[in-house]
């Protein structure tokens, strides 16, 4: 029998979480070793963007490092983790399902929204991961409706994880910076205590009722993960990592189911 996952959203921050002592890695570290090893993961990141659905698996994903100005040890870093094509079907299959047509992706890649908290938590890189698309011009609602066709995989042993950030203003970020203002904390406690209400219809159109939503994400992309996890595990939420780095970082992670 398999075992039922919860659906993760991780706020995954910089990738220099992984060496600059922030509590989040081994948060997710520590959420890993609690449970047991999944089947396969199947990874929404904000840093995989597309105009529509996608699902993608590789023989080897290769590691890519979409960021710059870093310390260099970062970029020694990899996460060759394999693809599973049978997973990405069994995907593929639950979005039909549900009507959601689903178009090809040859990306073979994974970018630090989505190695960087696997690093954490498989470091030995041999769960397989398959990845979906972020869809930057479709809303909250529509990437709830991607989650809830996915629901059925908690039941398959298949971890499912919607990566990006609670809050993502990187105009704002100031390092080492432990002020956090208003219009962070503001707008975070919102969407916590919405969640922790299972207030679905508020948090589906939390650009218009949300306080500073336009403040905290200038785009939507690092927040809309958020919405896919909480439609593939269901209402039921547990905050497992809180916390804001460099003033405007929220680091919060919940699991859903």
């Amino acid at each position: 029998m398999s075992t039922r996952f919860p659906t993760l959203f991780l706020s995954h921050g910089g990738p220099s979480v992984l060496i600059d002592g922030s509590p989040a890695p081994a948060a997710w570290r520590n959420w890993a070793a609690s449970h047991p090893v999944p089947r396969a993961v199947v990874m929404l990141s904000a840093h995989r963007p597309a105009l529509a659905p996608t699902v993608t698996s590789v023989d080897s994903w290769r590691t890519i490092y979409d960021f710059r100005g870093f310390p260099a040890e970062l970029y020694e870093l990899s996460y060759p983790a394999p693809g599973d094509a049978a997973v990405a079907e069994r995907v593929r299959e639950q979005l039909a399902a549900a009507g959601i047509a689903v178009e090809p992706d040859h990306r073979d890649g994974l970018d630090h929204g989505a190695w960087v908290p696997l690093l954490a938590m498989y470091p030995g890189h041999d769960v397989p991961v398959v990845a979906l698309s972020v869809l930057p011009r479709a809303d909250a609602a529509a990437h709830y409706a991607l989650g809830r066709a996915l629901a059925g995989l908690a039941d398959e042993g298949i971890l499912v994880i919607g990566s990006g950030s609670l809050t993502h203003n990187l105009y704002e970020v100031m390092w080492n910076d432990p002020e956090v203002p208003a219009w962070v904390s503001t707008f975070r406690d919102w969407m916590l205590a919405r969640l922790a209400e299972g207030d679905i219809d508020a948090l589906l159109d939390w650009k218009a009722r949300a306080p500073y939503a336009d403040e905290n994400h200038p785009t939507d992309e690092h927040l809309l993960p958020l919405f896919f996890a909480l439609g593939a595990g269901g209402h039921d939420s547990t905050l497992f990592h809180a916390g804001v780095e460099h003033r405007s970082v929220a680091m919060d992670a919940l699991a859903f189911g």
